[in-house]
């Protein structure tokens, strides 16, 4: 083989990543990398979905657990109003039970909220059971999203007739904590670091910089 025709093959081993296949640039280079960004994917979603499932079950099957009570007197029917936290804060969530003396069977009502929280007063809500106490009408899971003073004005039907009658005085203290801002911000600082690490993992291999093999 002649000089000139060594140089040319060699020109052309360069420029085919060393494979001598023109059609075939850099593969034995790069074809690595894509295995290891789908593990990377299934990895992560994988994680993701344990997060979901794990908290999910805990947050539905937790007891109610009552650590005060109010009597309220609704005509005929003697009320009591269970709370799960005590003192009340804004922003933090609770369970409400409303117990009639002689249980909810039989009977119908309504609940209406006034004070501070115009999203939490804004409507008249029909007493339904509680869905973690279930011989109990509640509130699952609810908050009030202002400081101040509220009252809850109840009305029964039942056996006994109609009655009507309210609470008042529930005293709705300061948000605990840092300012809400602040906690959203702390709350999604692992959630921005795992975004960023996806799109830094994503731009490096990125299927469109793969070659494909043929």
């Amino acid at each position: 083989m002649s000089i000139d025709a060594r140089h040319s093959m060699d020109r052309g081993n360069r420029r085919t990543g060393g494979t001598g296949n023109p059609d075939r640039p850099g593969t034995s280079v790069h074809i690595g990398r894509r295995p290891l960004l789908r593990r990377l994917m299934l990895i992560l979603l994988a994680l993701s979905a344990l997060t979901l499932f794990t908290a999910g079950p805990a947050a539905a099957y937790q007891p109610v657990n009552i650590v005060h009570t109010e009597k309220v007197q609704v005509g005929p029917y003697d009320l009591t109003v269970g709370f799960t936290t005590w003192p009340i804060r804004a922003m933090q969530s609770l369970d409400f039970t409303f117990l009639p003396a002689d249980g909810i069977a039989g009977k119908s009502g309504t609940l209406k909220i006034n004070g501070p929280d115009r999203r939490a007063t804004r409507r008249v809500q029909p007493l339904v059971r509680h869905p973690r106490m279930r011989d109990s009408w509640g509130l699952d899971v609810k908050s009030l999203n202002a400081p101040g003073t509220y009252s809850f004005t109840f009305t029964i039907d039942g056996p006994q007739g109609h009655g009507q009658g309210t609470l008042v005085g529930v005293q709705v203290l300061n948000q605990p904590g840092p300012p809400l801002a602040l906690s959203w911000t702390l709350g999604l600082l692992p959630l921005a670091g795992l975004l960023i690490f996806v799109v830094i993992v994503w731009r490096r291999l990125r299927p469109g910089r793969l070659p494909l093999p043929l």
